[in-house]
Order: structure tokens, then sequence, then C-alpha cells
């Protein structure tokens, strides 16, 4: 028996007359992705199907999980539009199930089928009653929910259907920059962003020595998990060494986070510019540290006018823990390898920062020419799934 996938869209047939370009970009997606295995893809306004060979299912199955874009999708029989051979491979599939109760569901898309669907149900159903035995028909809660779409090309039969991880794909939305710090809420909130279609690059700001090269890897690591959304990231590392041991040397400690913060949404505001994002994207939640307070988050905003994207900032720690663990991040994120922001956090950091106070902390040390080093002496990082090391170093 043959057997293809079928892909449902879900909210991309809500874009009307941008519904093709959405289409084709998932398209484009499904193809990268898949470019390893023997498969056929076909695409429609309705749906996409895929042709693939047996053996490398499951495979497929884990790789198609992770494309946004995808509402659902099925695993199902193929045959011909014809009476006869619908019943056949009907029972054919259906004898291979283990269940007691059935439902069946015919859908005719072809109006030239000459038996219409309600009465097809009432065929196929009595021709299972009369050749399975000791099962029955429950219309609210059966054991096996017999779906059968008879189209003009083909007829699909099927029983289960997979959620897909939904959203746009990526890429039909313009660029951003993440910040990725390396712990829980940065990689939930990039995966986020990925799943509305926006194409993400990583910035990660590494301050060694007060940092380790450990910490490092680990945001390369969560980099090469969330490129599993996608086809590449690009990861860029900042030194951010030097502003931040001028920030703790010349600043009054209670402000040297928030003063810290700023520098780099400065920095993220050129990379932005220079690498044609439209957005920074980062992992703040409402009130979770004293730089995510709402004034807080109001007085470091201020050094940008790009938009900034929190896509974690009204979710509860408990909650982005979830998604942290559902993507495979969680386990890597809670490795004991801190980042700049949590190296040189002071006992007491203010909670509700001026705007006044920030400036003149500012004027005590002259810091665009170390943001414009920290920018042109970046490192960037090619950074794909299947990558064994860094994968190429721009």
């Amino acid at each position: 028996m043959k057997r293809v996938i079928l892909i449902k869209y879900g909210e991309l047939s809500t874009k009307k007359g941008n519904r093709n370009y959405f289409i084709n970009t998932l398209y484009r997606s499904v193809q990268n992705k898949l470019k390893n295995y023997p498969v056929t893809i076909e695409k429609d306004r309705a749906r996409m199907t895929i042709l693939f060979e047996e053996k490398d299912l499951e495979n497929i199955q884990n790789i198609i999980n992770k494309i946004f874009g995808i509402h659902t999708y099925q695993v199902a029989v193929v045959c011909d539009s014809t009476e006869e051979s619908i019943k056949s491979t009907l029972l054919e599939v259906v004898s291979q199930e283990a269940f007691s109760t059935f439902k069946i569901d015919v859908k005719r898309s072809d109006k030239k089928f000459p038996i219409p669907s309600q009465d097809f149900n009432h065929v196929l159903g009595g021709l299972l009653l009369k050749n399975i035995p000791n099962i029955h028909v429950d219309v609210h809660h059966p054991d096996l929910w017999i779906k059968v779409e008879i189209r003009e090309e083909s007829t699909y039969i099927y029983f289960h259907s997979y959620q897909g991880s939904g959203g746009y794909p990526v890429g039909t939305q313009a660029r951003g920059m993440l910040m990725l710090s390396g712990g829980i809420d940065s990689p939930v909130a990039g995966y986020l962003a990925m799943k509305r279609g926006v194409e993400l690059d990583c910035v990660y700001f590494e301050a060694i020595p007060h940092t380790s090269p450990e910490a490092r890897e680990k945001v390369i690591t969560l980099c090469r998990k969330l490129s599993s959304y996608t086809d590449l990231i690009h990861l860029h590392i900042v030194n951010f060494t030097p502003i931040q041991e001028k920030i703790y040397e010349c600043c009054r400690d209670d402000y040297c986070i928030t003063i810290m913060r700023r520098m780099m949404y400065r920095i993220m505001d050129r990379l932005c510019r220079s690498h044609n994002a439209y957005v920074i994207v980062n992992g703040e939640s409402i009130g979770q540290v004293a730089s995510q307070t709402l004034t807080s988050m109001n007085v470091i905003n201020s050094v940008t006018n790009l938009p900034v994207i929190r896509p974690v900032a009204c979710f509860d720690k408990l909650e982005i823990m979830e998604i942290a663990r559902k993507i495979d991040t969680f386990e890597t994120s809670i490795l004991p390898y801190e980042d700049c922001c949590t190296v040189f956090v002071p006992k007491h950091p203010v909670i509700n920062p001026r705007m006044d106070t920030c400036l003149e902390e500012e004027l005590k040390f002259d810091y665009l020419p170390m943001i414009e080093e920290a920018v042109s002496s970046m490192n960037t990082i090619v950074v794909r799934e299947d990558d064994q090391e860094y994968g190429d170093i721009l």
C-alpha cells in the first residue's frame, strides 16, 4: 500500500491575498529540511502532500514536527477514487488495527464520485460490520475514527491526526536579533519569535575571563537546538568585557545592571541596523528580576527606537520552563555556567531607576568608542542543527 503525509496549513489558510506567499515559504522550508530523503512534495492552496519511503517515516515525522506553519498532518493510505478500490483498501488497512468501536467520516471533494458522502458512510460502515467480527459503531467515543477523503486524483484513508508546531513558516517575517544569554528564558523567546515567522540571528554577550568558555559552549548548544526549527542561525559573539569592567569601575553599584543593559541595547541597535534586522528579541519577563520591572524596561529601552519584542513577558517562570522542556533547551539552560548578566549582579540593584541618574552615570566614562569596538570586533558563527563543531566562522 502506498502512503503519503498530508499536511494541513491551519493559520496559513486565513491569509487570503498573501496565502500563496506563506504556502510557498512553507514548501521551501519542507523541501530544505527533507533534502536528504527521497521524497516527492506537492502543494496546492488547501494542503501539501509528501510521498516518502516507508523506512524514512519516523525520521521525516521528527523533522516536520519542528517545521513552523504546519497545523496538523496525517499519514494516509492512498488508493484510486473508485468504489471498489476504496472498499478493498479500507478493509485491508482496518483489518490491521485493534479496536472494538469505530466511526467513519467520508468527505467527497470530488463531486463526480457517484455516491454522496453520507450514503457512502453507511456503505463503508456496513462493509466493516459484515467483514470484521465483534465490532460496532460509536459515533461519540470510537476506538477508531476512520477518515476517508475522496478527491479527483486519489482517495486518502487515515485514522490519526498529528499536531504540528503551528504558527507561520520562518522567513515570512523579516529578520530579528535575539539576545541569547544562556538562561532558560531567551531560548524560549527565540522559539516563540520564530513561530511567528521571524528569521533570527542570535547575539551573545561574552565577558571572558569573568565568564567561562563553557558558557559560550552552552550558548552554541542552545543555538543549535533552536536551529532545528529553521535552516541555520548566525550567532554573533560580542566581547563585552571592557564595557562591563568600565561600568563596574565608574558607576554606582546599584545602577550597574541598568547601565549594562542600556549598553547592550545600544550594541543591539547597531547590529540590527548593520545586519538588516528589524526587531530586537529577548527573554525578559515582567518583574522577574530588577532590570525587568516596567520602570527598568522603560529606562533601558530608551536608547533605541527599534521595536523590542519580549515573547515571554507575560509568562510566569513555570510556564517558561514548560516550553523549555518541550523544545529541549531546559537541561542545557540550567548547566552551571554563568553569563555576563549574572556574574556581576550587585547585592541591591535598583528596581525603579531614574533616567536622569542613568545619564549622569553614563557621563563618567566614554562609552561610544567602546561600543564601536565591541561591534567591529564581533565574531560570527554559523550554527546548524547537524554540525558536530561550531560550523563556519565568518
